[in-house]
């Protein structure tokens, strides 16, 4: 999932993109309101970290102006608002944000945040997606095929994250490349066929037809998990 964080604090802006890089999210910061808008008006994102007291434009109105734009109606906003100022997280939210937290918090915190707000996109309202023999933890970074442990790298369970978060949806590589890389990707590279063909291997490894039967390649549009979740009827293809 890519992540935008709007903080003008350059110490907290950079321990967080770190700290969310760490556990496999993309990250592009941006330290002043303007600069943010540019970044969310440019690139799509899940989650938009936005600092109050910004420089430029302030959160505040940077969270209007994101609402007002019709393609931005899907990103959620967690508003990040100072301890000493109580109103200003009923100000965040009735400007449109999603939820917020108080300065200081605490990076677990931050982090439960963000996968309940992901949740809300999906019809899987639980951090374990589990898809017939496949088990995803979105909080302990954990793949399983059944008993076996898979060894992904980040990009690999982004990847996987998000096909099983959109079970039977076809994926294009642009919005793979928006959701899970950040700023710097390149578009016209095959970073996403790469790294799928290298998922589709590990999946493999427990069951020989797992990656190609899972993840399916629909010629001219992109990639489709072809399983719904567990409990629900297969999708056809």
């Amino acid at each position: 999932m890519r992540i935008l964080i709007v903080e003008d604090e350059e110490d907290l802006s950079r321990a967080l993109a770190k700290g969310l890089k760490r556990e496999g999210y993309a990250v592009d910061t941006a330290a002043d309101g303007l600069t943010g808008w540019e970044l969310a008006d440019t690139n799509d994102y899940d989650v938009i970290l936005l600092d109050i007291n910004l420089p430029e434009l302030d959160g505040i109105s940077l969270c209007h102006r994101i609402r007002q734009s019709s393609h931005h109606n899907d990103v959620f906003i967690l508003m990040l608002t100072a301890r000493s100022h109580p109103d200003e997280a009923e100000e965040g939210l009735d400007s449109g944000a999603d939820d917020y937290l108080r300065k200081p918090f605490s990076f677990n915190e931050l982090l439960a945040r963000i996968r309940a707000l992901l949740r809300r996109s999906s019809s899987v309202k639980s951090h374990v997606l589990q898809f017939d023999q496949f088990t995803l933890d979105s909080k302990t970074k954990e793949v399983r095929f059944g008993n076996v442990l898979l060894s992904l790298t980040r990009k690999e369970f982004g990847l996987l994250e998000y096909l099983m978060l959109h079970p039977g949806e076809v994926i294009s590589s642009e919005r793979l490349l928006e959701h899970v890389w950040d700023i710097h990707a390149d578009p016209l590279s095959s970073t996403v066929r790469v790294h799928i063909n290298s998922l589709r291997r590990k999946l493999s490894h427990p069951d020989p037809e797992a990656g190609e039967k899972y993840i399916q390649t629909v010629q001219g549009y992109g990639y489709k998990w072809t399983l719904r979740a567990a409990g629900k009827e297969e999708e056809t293809t």
